[in-house]
């Protein structure tokens, strides 16, 4: 397949770069920022980088070109010094109607459990855990909850919001998968963001949760 990546030039986006080369597929990069990219990923015969904003048709065009078969984003929204308004939601109604232009349906999305889900059930830990971070960063929060509402109006899209509770470095490739509170993913707090890199290959391979949330943790 050929994939276009959102948010390469971060923590997670490099694995999933990673991730999706070793799986064969031909990655194009957009990123704002391509120097931030490590060396052996800007080299890489397999790696096309694109630089442009999330609100640039033009740029977006040109990186949906050539027959992308789908759009895998590890953007999500940082705590601190927060620029006005909803940026990240914004910037995906330019990325999906850049999708709509290339003819390109499928979307994986990074979200969080800020973005509640009707299939999760009750969870002091998680709700404490969202409240925390509607209080403490509201900008950011309500810029993730805005992705999942531009996200879920798309009802000609194949989407699918992988939402990660707190992100860690470490080389755990199992996952669980499920909703908040359900006894299994909904009651373990953490996910190796190798973790998330490996889950959104195998569901793009898949397709088991299209229009559908799922929570995943580390196993």
């Amino acid at each position: 397949m050929r994939v276009l990546i959102l948010g390469g030039t971060g923590p997670s986006g490099i694995l999933l770069i990673e991730e999706a080369l070793s799986a064969k597929h031909v990655v194009v990069v957009y990123a704002r920022n391509p120097q931030k990219l490590p060396e052996h990923l800007r080299t890489h015969p397999d790696v096309t980088i694109v630089k442009g904003e999330l609100e640039d048709a033009e740029s977006l065009d040109a990186a949906l070109a050539g027959g992308t078969d789908a759009v895998l984003s590890a953007l999500g929204p940082f705590l601190f010094r927060y620029p006005p308004g909803t940026p990240i939601a914004v910037g995906y109604r330019s990325v999906l109607a850049a999708m709509r232009r290339a003819g390109v349906r499928r979307l994986l999305a990074l979200g969080t459990p800020s973005i509640a889900d009707e299939n999760d059930k009750a969870s002091l830990v998680y709700s404490a855990m969202v409240a925390a971070v509607a209080f403490t960063a509201r900008s950011a929060y309500k810029d993730i909850v805005a992705v999942g509402e531009v996200i879920r109006a798309c009802d000609d899209m194949e989407w699918t919001i992988v939402r990660v509770p707190a992100l860690k470095n470490d080389q755990n490739r199992e996952v669980l998968v499920g909703y908040i509170g359900d006894g299994g993913a909904g009651d373990r707090y953490t996910l190796a963001r190798l973790g998330f890199a490996v889950f959104m290959l195998q569901e793009l391979e898949k397709g088991e949760w299209i229009k559908r949330a799922p929570l995943i943790t580390s196993a």
